[in-house]
Parts: C-alpha cells; sequence; structure tokens
C-alpha cells in the first residue's frame, strides 16, 4: 500500500528527507516549498558540515569521542547525550549521502579532504564545498537530484506554498488529553487554498530569526514550523535557547531585507581578531579561547565590552582578517572565502586592508518542537527535523557546523521511521505544561506561580548597557523585531522580560494575530501570527529560566542554572579597564591605527 509523506520545508533537512524518501517504491512524497527552492537558512550556510570521517581522512588525533565531547561542551551539558552520539556517529553516513547527490567537497592538493577549524572544536573536522559557499552548493545540489526526481515521477514538488495549518483528527489539543493525530497540511498556492492529505507530515521549516531585528536568516524564516505545531498540540521545548551570530557585518537595518552578511566562523578559525573601536583585541579579557570561544560567549562579550565602554548596544566593533592575509599570502582570502570577499567588496570594504564592522544577529533556535530520536514529535503523523526540532543535539548552544548535519541524520531518522512505521506511533516527549499566560512553557521549565506584573513591568537594561532606541507602541514586524532584540536578545533581565511579555499580550489583544481566520489568503498575515505566538513562547520560556545557561543569559542572574541546579556562570563580567590597553594580536602581525567607524548602506 502506498503511503504518502508531506515534507514541508527545502532546507537541507527537507530536501534530503524527500530524496530519501522518494527512493522507497511504496512511498509518495510531496514537497512544499514556502518560496523558491533554495530559499532557506541552509542556503545563505557558510561554514560548513562538521563529521570526523573514516580513518587516514580524519585530521590526526581527532575522533567521534572527542565530537561528541565538543557538542555536549558547547551545549552546556543540556543536549541528550544519546542525541549527540547518534549525530556524530552516523554523520559519516550522510556526508557520503551528500556526496551521493552530487554535493562536492573541497580537497587538498593530495586529494585529501579539506578540513577547517572553528569555534569551540577541538580539531579541524569542517568539511566546506566552494570555500564559504557550502550551504549554497548543498541547496543547489540537493535541490537539482528534487527536480530531477520530479521530472521522472518519483515526487511531487510545489514551490509558493505556504502552510497555514496541520489538520488533524480525534484528540483535544486544547486540553492536550490525548492529541489528535495529524493527517495533512492545509496551505496556500497561487493565491488559492489547498488541502492534501498524508500518512504523515515531516516539518522542515527551519528558524525564526525575523523574530529579531538583525538576522542572518532570510525573509522565510517566521517560526511557522513551531506555530503550526503548537496548535496541533505538539510540545516544544528549549525556547530560550536562541543563537546570537557574534559576527555579521554591521549594516543599516532593513525590516524585512535581506538578511545580514554573515562573516564565517571559519574566519576566525584562519586567524582573524576581534578589535573594539580602540583598535584593542578585547575577546582574550573574557575567554581563554578568545575568538574561538563558543558563539554565546563570544556575542555576549561583545555586548559586555559594549556595556562597559558606556556605547550604545548596537555599536559594532571590528573583524580584524589582515593578519591572516599577510601569513598567509596576497590572494589567501580570495580563495578561502570568494563569497564573502564579493559581498564585503559590494559593500565598500577591502578586508585585506581594513579590519569589517560586525555585530550580533540572531541565528540559529536551538529549542524547537520537541522530538525522540527518529523525528516523532508528541503528535502521532508529525514528525519534525532541522532547526525547527528540538532533537536534544544542541543543548544550551549549538556547536559550529552541526545544524547542517542535524537536519541531515535526523531528517533521515525521520524517513526510515516513516517507512517502516506503517502507522505505529509512541509519544515522543511530555506534554508542555502551561503558564499563567494560558501559554505552555518549554518543557525543561516549571509551571509558572507568579503573574507576569510580579516582577514590575520596569525595563531597566542590564547595568552599564545603554539603549538603541525605543520600541514602537503598536505591532509591526519592526516593532516586534526591535522588542525581542532590545529585551529578549544577547542580554536579558526579569524586568525587561516582564515588559516584553506584557507588550506581547497587548499586542496580541489588538492585533489578535492568533485569531487569524484559517481561511485568509494574506501571507502575511499567517506570518504575524506565527512570528507573535513564537516570541511570546519564547519569553515566557526565558522568564521561567532565571539562572543563566549557553545562549540564554539574565544579567540580574547570580549563578547560572542547568534544569535548576545551581552550576558555574558560563560568562564573568566585563572586566574594569579605566583606559584601553594596547592593540594586541593573535598572530602579531603589524599595530594598526584605529578602524574607521563606518557602517556600509
Amino acid at each position: 500500500m502506498t503511503r504518502r509523506l508531506v515534507v514541508v520545508g527545502s532546507g537541507i533537512a527537507g530536501l534530503y528527507a524527500a530524496l530519501l524518501a522518494s527512493e522507497a517504491p511504496a512511498s509518495e512524497v510531496v514537497l512544499l516549498a514556502k518560496g523558491a527552492l533554495e530559499e532557506s537558512n541552509t542556503f545563505y550556510a557558510q561554514g560548513g558540515v562538521s563529521a570526523v570521517l573514516a580513518p587516514g581522512e580524519a585530521a590526526p588525533g581527532d575522533s567521534v569521542a572527542a565530537h561528541i565531547a565538543d557538542t555536549l561542551a558547547a551545549g552546556a551539558g543540556l543536549n541528550n547525550p544519546e542525541a549527540v552520539r547518534i549525530l556524530c556517529t552516523e554523520a559519516v553516513r550522510d556526508i557520503a549521502g551528500l556526496r551521493r547527490f552530487g554535493v562536492d567537497f573541497d580537497v587538498r592538493a593530495d586529494g585529501g579532504p579539506a578540513l577547517g577549524l572553528e569555534a569551540a572544536h577541538s580539531a579541524a573536522r569542517i568539511l566546506h564545498a566552494g570555500g564559504d559557499a557550502t550551504g549554497a552548493r548543498i541547496a543547489r545540489a540537493l535541490g537539482a537530484a528534487v527536480f530531477h526526481r520530479a521530472v521522472q515521477g518519483r515526487l511531487r514538488v510545489e514551490t509558493g506554498a505556504f502552510v497555514t495549518e496541520l489538520l488533524t483528527e480525534g484528540g483535544n489539543p486544547a486540553t492536550g488529553a490525548t492529541p489528535a493525530a495529524v493527517t495533512g497540511v492545509a496551505y496556500l498556492a497561487g493565491g488559492e487554498p489547498k488541502r492534501l492529505d498524508a500518512d504523515a507530515v515531516l516539518l522542515a521549516t527551519g528558524g525564526a530569526g525575523r523574530l529579531f531585528a538583525r538576522t542572518s536568516n532570510p525573509s522565510v524564516a517566521t517560526a511557522d514550523g513551531l506555530a503550526l505545531a503548537w496548535r496541533a498540540g505538539a510540545a516544544v521545548r528549549d525556547l530560550e535557547f536562541f543563537q546570537f551570530h557574534p559576527t555579521t557585518l554591521a549594516a543599516a537595518e532593513v525590516p524585512g531585507g535581506p538578511p545580514a552578511l554573515l562573516i564565517s566562523e571559519a574566519v576566525r578559525g584562519e586567524g582573524a581578531v576581534l578589535l573594539d573601536a580602540a583598535g584593542y583585541r578585547f575577546m582574550p579579557d573574557y575567554h581563554p579561547d578568545a575568538e574561538l570561544a563558543p558563539r554565546d560567549v563570544v556575542s555576549r562579550s561583545i555586548a559586555l565590552h559594549l556595556a562597559a565602554a558606556g556605547l550604545p548596544a548596537d555599536s559594532p566593533v571590528y573583524l580584524d582578517a589582515r593578519g591572516i592575509e599577510a601569513s598567509r599570502g596576497t590572494g589567501f582570502l580570495a580563495r578561502r572565502f570568494p563569497s564573502i570577499t564579493a559581498a564585503t567588496r559590494a559593500a565598500g570594504y577591502d578586508w585585506t586592508a581594513e579590519p569589517l564592522p560586525v555585530s550580533p544577529a540572531a541565528h540559529y533556535w536551538m529549542g524547537g518542537v520537541a522530538t525522540d530520536l527518529h523525528g516523532r514529535t508528541s503528535v502521532p503523523g508529525l514528525y519534525a527535523a532541522g532547526e525547527v526540532a528540538r532533537t536534544g543535539v544542541q543543548g544550551a548552544n549549538r556547536l559550529a557546523s552541526n545544524s547542517l548535519l542535524e537536519g541531515l541524520v535526523f531528517g533521515r531518522r525521520a524517513v526510515e521511521d516513516f517507512l517502516g512505521a506503517e502507522g505505529s506511533w509512541n509519544t515522543a516527549a511530555p506534554r508542555a505544561v502551561s503558564a499563567a499566560s494560558g501559554l505552555p512553557l518549554t518543557h525543561a521549565s516549571a509551571a509558572l506561580s507568579r503573574d507576569i506584573t510580579d516582577e514590575g513591568t520596569s525595563a531597566a537594561a542590564p547595568e552599564g548597557v545603554v539603549k538603541s532606541g525605543p520600541i514602537p507602541g503598536s505591532f509591526c514586524r519592526d516593532a516586534l523585531g526591535r522588542l525581542m532584540t532590545a529585551h529578549a536578545g544577547v542580554l536579558r533581565n526579569g524586568g525587561q522580560l516582564a515588559e516584553a511579555e506584557a507588550t506581547l499580550a497587548a499586542w496580541a489583544g489588538v492585533v489578535r494575530p492568533e485569531i487569524v481566520a484559517d481561511g485568509s489568503l494574506d501571507q502575511s498575515e499567517h506570518e504575524d501570527r506565527n512570528l507573535l505566538l513564537a516570541a511570546r513562547l519564547l519569553v515566557e520560556a526565558a522568564r521561567a529560566r532565571t539562572g543563566s545557561v549557553g545562549a540564554h543569559f539574565r544579567a540580574d542572574a547570580d549563578t547560572a542554572s542547568r534544569d535548576g541546579a545551581a552550576v558555574v556562570p558560563a560568562m564573568l563580567a566585563a572586566p574594569a579597564r579605566s583606559t584601553p590597553a594596547a592593540p594586541t594580536y593573535g598572530h602579531r602581525h603589524a599595530a594598526v591605527s584605529r578602524p574607521k567607524q563606518r557602517i556600509s548602506s
């Protein structure tokens, strides 16, 4: 009997899963892409795919055990150890899968894989394709394979298909007593409403960077999958953990515009350093690994350093890659990072001759729809893979270049489960509990026993932080981004989160995006609905976790927290310095004059 799998999303998890499922003769696969097939976070990924390859290909001394240890350390121990073990041990299998579908990874002169080093990895284990164009190369190769299969009639593809609802039968999603089973999707295509029945639905919709004012995510990243799953009764988890990439090109914000240009982790892996406006290299003051500390540490250190200097929170710091060019030879940056070189040149910068102004930007959501090790959510018939899922791999903070790998491994495992399940289903995660507001918290948090007014509604910034500007009083996406960046961004505290929660609730009461008619043909209305719901869930979770851990930093907390237990704080306070020290450089290249404080347009 033929069984239909509907895959929603066209990033690495969705494309790879659709291809694998289409190889089974008894399956019918339909892939629904919100925009063009290539429009996803995957396409913009520069860093690469982490994997410990077979002996002879892996870096000397590297091991799967080391990859596991690095992943657990970056996640602050809040990872699911078994999920991490699966990710790291099965990586080589799915690297082979990518190669089978036409992805060619970069090689050294001797023909061996060219492995890169990135932050918080203990060895070089990052595979790249086209230098810093890894995501684009993967998206194009998998997309071409998908279209080839579609021409052969082995799967069906619809682009411009925006899913508005998961169709369900039975159960009571409102109470969570017995989850309904997902039986298909309702979606918009060509301005018309459509419905599609399915034996199972795989959500691979990516993240929600458009919650924030600055993001590396494209315009399609509007929390659609999370919102769809939550409304169908699925459990969510770890939503307080949102990663901000520390180095995106500082440029004028354009609401709804193109994503912030990400300057890959690999640039710091090659030796680039971060300077403040006085030319001082500050990261060694904050972490022994300096620029190669985990992303949450680097982003937080930037924020704390700006606060210590009395500068606005959105001020840039400077990424200096000139030492790389000096030590590796003229033209190295252009060869190793062709996409970044071209993009920065187009923005008016020559990074071989001057530092680049950079700022943190919303990049990746560690939390998401709770799944088991086979991608199953708590709702029968519903799978999730990739960034939309919370598999337990990432914990409180994602290790660089583990995201593409997670989409591959758990997208494949979801397909394997679908092909072998024949309708069986085990509940993947506990039901999400409800808070005082009526919204469910993350599974990792306890139910709230106080109202949001208990901490007041004052929005005092963390000590020393200079606010970037007022928050508009009425709902729009620009207002949402400013609110979330100021009150639920890199640095958080109880007062700011309380005000954010109250503001979001007020917007929901006026705009009421949560009751947009399911039959609405306005895609932007549905996206607003999804973004506002996701924002409320994130803020609720951030308020519930009163300590700091991983990417969740509470400036009003004395200790870090790990599921309620006190642990060693993950980050020290900004060091006190009355005057900037003399510039220092990790690679001892020549001292430089103060970087130009220029922002590209």
